[in-house]
């Protein structure tokens, strides 16, 4: 049996840390904005590489937040990708926005930078990239054209934890970027949590005001915010596992090596899709997505013989009943439609073993020596 993911694992072989980093919360009594919170603020900005970060309570609400602390709201568009977490363009509607979809790079599978500027309207007020999968988006390519039509540009880093992007980490690139630290996330809580990065202050204290009810003092509202507020528990459990991050990022690019020797065969005989790394970027596989015409075939013949796998996403945003009124009829970005029908994530994440890699690879093989 080989689990999709196994957070089971991971807990075990920190236990002795985190569960004195739970009990160091538990004995202060402090729950709520504490010195774990600001402890965390401090060292993930450092990760990043950015001057702030502000802790928030979810990946979705880092993104709402960033988006009003920009400035962004009702009447306006934010240009994003529909291959996505639905969480992504939830984020732009919370703040009153209207998100506009482009189609996929078809070898990054983030955003193709060539597709943005032909929706670029008068009511058009940011790109918002998403690094999925552990890749980096083509950062470069958006910045100029953000800096030609003066739009703001916010980094969805919510898969992307420790990602570089011609070696500056995902995060520091945009005016401001959004983290995730949903369980499963390369840097995960024991929970939902998020945060907020930025290089510009101003940013960064708008975000902190409308993260607690815009309150500069307390119970004083200088601006309309909202509860969104990283807990003391979480922050203690993420400052723990921070300090593993690298270690942990390390040996998901060696099990995706471990991948690509083991699946070449099936590559280069079966039409078998490996995920690219491409040159100027570091790849930090919070997924490993392969592509394969007969994807739902081989998930079930993967099931039988107890290996999980997972879909991200079956459903493409622009398809999703819920949003078909953004008027994006089937067949309009058909790249995005073709990874829905195709990908699918293998077993990933630090703890994997060498022989379980090998047990996953091995399956793959039968099924095509099966069917050919």
């Amino acid at each position: 049996m080989v689990p999709a993911f196994d957070l089971r694992r991971q807990y075990k072989n920190i236990r002795e840390e985190m569960d004195q980093a739970i009990a160091r919360v538990l004995e202060r009594g402090r729950f709520i904005l504490g010195e774990e919170v600001a402890a965390f603020e401090r060292e993930f900005a450092a990760f990043c590489g950015v001057a702030h970060a502000v802790g928030v309570g979810s990946g979705t609400e880092a993104l709402h937040l960033a988006l009003r602390a920009c400035g962004i709201g009702p009447g306006d568009e934010v240009i994003t990708v529909s291959h996505t977490a639905v969480a992504t363009v939830a984020a732009i509607e919370l703040a009153g926005a209207r998100p506009v979809l482009v189609d996929g790079d078809p070898r990054r599978y983030t955003i193709d930078p060539t597709k943005v500027e032909e929706r670029i309207t008068p009511s058009t007020r940011a790109i918002l990239p998403v690094h999925l999968y552990g890749c980096p988006a083509d950062m470069e390519p958006l910045l100029e054209i953000a800096r030609r039509h003066h739009l703001v540009v916010i980094e969805d880093c919510a898969q992307a934890h420790g990602a570089l992007y011609k070696g500056r980490p995902v995060g520091s690139w945009g005016d401001i970027a959004a983290f995730s630290f949903y369980p499963t996330k390369n840097l995960g809580a024991c929970g939902d949590g998020g945060a907020v990065v930025t290089n510009d202050p101003a940013l960064a204290e708008r975000v902190r005001l409308l993260r607690e009810y815009g309150w500069a003092e307390r119970y004083v509202s200088h601006i309309r915010g909202l509860n969104s507020r990283l807990d003391e528990l979480q922050a203690a459990i993420l400052r723990v596992k921070l300090r593993h991050l690298r270690a942990w990022n390390e040996r998901r690019r060696q099990i995706a090596a471990l991948y690509r020797e083991h699946l070449a065969d099936a590559a280069s005989r079966w039409g078998l899709v490996l995920p690219e790394e491409p040159e100027d970027a570091r790849h930090v596989y919070h997924l490993y997505v392969v592509r394969h015409l007969r994807r739902d075939a081989l998930r079930r013949f993967l099931e039988e013989r107890g290996i999980g796998t997972l879909i991200h996403y079956p459903v493409p945003v622009h398809l999703q009943p819920a949003y078909a009124d953004l008027g994006y009829p089937a067949g309009s970005l058909p790249v995005t439609e073709a990874l829905s029908r195709e990908v699918v994530s293998l077993p990933m994440y630090p703890e994997l073993t060498d022989e379980e890699v090998q047990m996953v690879s091995e399956a793959l093989h039968a099924f095509w020596e099966g069917t050919s």
